[in-house]
């Protein structure tokens, strides 16, 4: 499947076509953010792009500009927020790594004061 193609079945493909509600925070030509409904902090925002690629695994030279501005939308919507004291950006690629959605997303959480671990 080209990157550019939506896929029928993934929700995130689904929430970006304006087939399922969600809560916008972002917009622009290659991505999309969103609020999680199962927030984890504070602020919790996902951020997708616009094109279905499965995880941060297939990505390639070919995405570089891509996920260039995926990071600066993301330093973007992070000053939007006031998340000025820090935010955490992960992204899990692959089942073992707890991937539920396999379209490539970056959750942004902030809004408290995070330990050391992986997730607030």
């Amino acid at each position: 499947m080209a990157e550019t193609e939506k896929k029928a079945d993934c929700i995130f493909c689904r929430i970006v076509a304006g087939e399922i509600p969600s809560t916008k925070v972002f917009e622009d030509e290659v991505s999309y953010a969103f609020r999680d409904i199962n927030p984890q902090a504070p602020t919790h925002i996902l951020i997708v792009p616009k094109t279905h690629i499965e995880s941060c695994a297939v990505l390639g030279e070919e995405n570089e500009a891509l996920v260039g501005k995926i990071f600066s939308n993301i330093a973007k919507i992070a000053k939007e927020e006031k998340l000025s004291g820090g935010f955490r950006v992960i992204s899990n690629s692959g089942d073992d790594a707890g991937q539920t959605v396999h379209h490539l997303h970056f959750h942004i959480l902030g809004g408290k004061e995070m330990g050391e671990g992986l997730v607030p």
